[in-house]
């Protein structure tokens, strides 16, 4: 996924990914294991705390 191909690729904890975001790091945890689903406000949220455009997120 790319979530944690990116937030690896910094050096960040699930986290450091959480507190970027202003998401809590549970729910951080649940979209990259795919077992929640994800609304594109956080989608946003999250592309904006990697410093990344929204579809990078998206790509297969």
């Amino acid at each position: 996924m790319n979530i944690v191909r990116l937030r690896k690729e910094r050096g960040w904890s699930q986290e450091d990914l959480a507190l970027e975001s202003g998401l809590h790091r549970t729910f951080v945890a649940h979209v990259e294991r795919q077992v929640r689903n994800i609304s594109i406000d956080n989608i946003e949220r999250l592309a904006s705390a990697l410093q990344i455009d929204v579809h990078v997120l998206l790509l297969p």
